[in-house]
């Protein structure tokens, strides 16, 4: 039965002498004539809830079937309250001196090793003979506190074996070992207990602090991600704009020169028609000489001056195919592609950049090859920095000391070419987590991480500066260079090097790659400018030395 249906709506209690007024609400009887009181003066009744109105008091009489429903109610609810506070249920504890029916237990008695409800729990709080009685909240463990082998209570707590025994076992299995009391041995670990408490409760403020940390940065993120959008979009619409406007003016230039082109074509058109129109008088003038019968008058006639050698230079015009802005058209492609090819590779790296935008989270470093693999990315070498000695090929991801086609262009030399050790970076730098392989081909090769001068390449062999990290690959060893300092490292040899840097963490890799991964060696730093992933390969007579940034797919 539902309560609230059986509520008055003034007093939000149970109906008391219910009432049903003409509208057919209910309520109190008291409440609803407390009600009309109030409005009298005012000559006039209204229902609390539905506020319609009524021209004279309505008569009120005892809602007999409202009432009855009210009276089952209470019975109800009281017998239901009684048995909830009374009887134990499943997962109450019972009490153990009931002998029928048992009730709740209120309290346990850890020298009793009982458990009593209200009633009978009373002699412990009349009897003085009770008064060393400890009692707890009600417990269904006590027996718990009953040695299993003696059946007496445990009350020594034995710290050789770290565990509770009673009296018995104490002279017997635990003789010399060393015991104490367990309200001793409580206060020793309550010390402990409070120690670790206290250091809980330093990690949940300092973790409060770092929540509140990470909710500005949320909020910062949020609002730089805003900002960015706004400003890229702005940027984007400039240079859509600035498209727009050189296509306008391009359309303009196209439309100026086709119309002076087609004047210069209506210009000759008319002196051609003005031409024609001469040369047509001149043909019958001459063909009615032609037919003069009059010898004298043609004579006469004939040796008047005919210009006809003013057209003779006229230009002639033949029909060829139309080829009128296709020039322009070609360029205008030439021009798109160039763009879009330059659009994309600057995208990439704009891509890139968005990707490295990262907060510096506590989280678990790559393990799995499958793992190092989402952060793979694609590497090519830089032309221009590439040493005279050694040859690009496979679209820029290989280089080698030796080729049958030189195709490298030295014609002139850049000075950002490496001219020393036959070295070469390459041309996209390393930005945001970032992982390549290298194939190997030869005995002696190093793979590095190093900084980029603006101006001119430090022309020093990678690993002999601070500004370069260098994993030196013999054909039976590895060895790791920075600084000048030199180290010899162990693990598998493989043909395929895998590395691994994340900039902002400060953290440099480098991997043994075959069915598996195996770590070579690993640096711990601070990054101060951009990477750049370098090649070194060294001379050789007698080898071929070739290494490639493997497409990773």
């Amino acid at each position: 039965m539902d309560q609230e249906k059986l509520c008055c709506s003034v007093c939000l209690d149970l109906l008391k002498k219910p009432v049903t007024i003409p509208c057919g609400h209910n309520y109190c009887m008291s409440c609803i004539k407390r009600h009309w009181d109030k409005e009298e003066p005012k000559g006039a009744y209204s229902c609390p809830q539905c506020t319609k109105s009524f021209i004279s008091r309505p008569e009120l009489e005892k809602n007999s079937m409202l009432a009855e429903l009210v009276e089952d109610l209470k019975i109800s609810g009281h017998q239901a309250a009684s048995a909830d506070l009374c009887y134990a249920g499943p997962e109450d504890v019972s009490c153990d001196v009931c002998t029928e029916e048992k009730l709740k237990a209120v309290k346990s008695c850890l020298v009793c090793l009982v458990s009593y409800c209200e009633q009978h729990l009373q002699p412990h709080y009349d009897s003085s003979a009770f008064d060393k009685h400890k009692l707890v909240k009600p417990s269904n463990r006590l027996k718990g506190n009953i040695c299993s082998t003696h059946n007496e209570v445990m009350k020594i707590f034995c710290r050789t074996d770290q565990k509770c025994i009673c009296y018995v076992c104490c002279v017997n299995e635990h003789n010399h070992h060393n015991t104490v009391q367990v309200e001793e041995e409580r206060k020793h670990r309550q010390k402990d207990l409070k120690l670790i408490l206290q250091k809980i409760q330093q990690r949940i403020q300092r973790r409060q602090e770092e929540v509140k940390v990470l909710d500005k940065e949320v909020d910062g993120i949020k609002v730089s991600s805003d900002e960015a959008m706004k400003d890229s979009e702005t940027i984007i619409n400039e240079l859509v704009s600035y498209i727009k406007e050189k296509g306008k003016s391009l359309k303009q230039k196209i439309q100026l020169q086709q119309k002076e082109e087609e004047s210069r074509v209506v210009m000759l058109q008319k002196k051609l028609e003005q031409e024609i129109t001469e040369l047509k008088k001149m043909d019958e003038e001459l063909k009615q000489l032609l037919h003069t019968e009059d010898n004298a008058e043609f004579l006469l006639s004939y040796s008047l001056p005919f210009k006809l050698n003013d057209y003779t230079d006229s230009p002639s015009f033949k029909m060829c195919p139309v080829k009128y802005f296709e020039d322009l058209q070609t360029t205008v492609l030439e021009v798109r592609d160039k763009i879009k090819a330059f659009l994309a590779e600057e995208w990439r790296k704009i891509t890139l950049t968005v990707r490295s935008v990262d907060v510096l989270l506590p989280q678990s470093k790559p393990k799995t090859r499958d793992e190092f693999l989402k952060y793979s990315y694609q590497l090519t070498m830089d032309s221009d920095t590439v040493h005279p000695k050694i040859f690009l090929s496979n679209q820029n991801r290989s280089v080698s000391n030796t080729v049958q086609h030189p195709t490298n262009d030295f014609s002139f030399q850049r000075k950002d070419r490496f001219s020393h050790h036959q070295q070469a970076l390459s041309k996209e730098s390393l930005i945001g987590p970032c992982y390549w392989e290298v194939e190997m081909k030869g005995k002696g090769l190093s793979v590095a991480v190093t900084y980029k001068n603006k101006n001119k390449l430090d022309q020093s062999d990678f690993g002999s500066n601070n500004k370069s990290w260098a994993l030196e690959c013999y054909g039976d060893s590895y060895k790791f260079s920075h600084n000048k300092i030199t180290t010899p490292l162990s693990g598998p040899l493989s043909s395929k090097i895998g590395v691994y840097v994340d900039p902002r963490a400060g953290v440099l890799s480098f991997y043994s790659v075959s069915d598996t991964m195996a770590l070579l060696h690993r640096v711990q730093t601070t990054f101060t400018k951009p990477l750049y992933a370098g090649l070194w390969i060294w001379k050789s007579y007698w080898t071929d030395n070739t290494a490639t940034f493997n497409e990773i797919k």
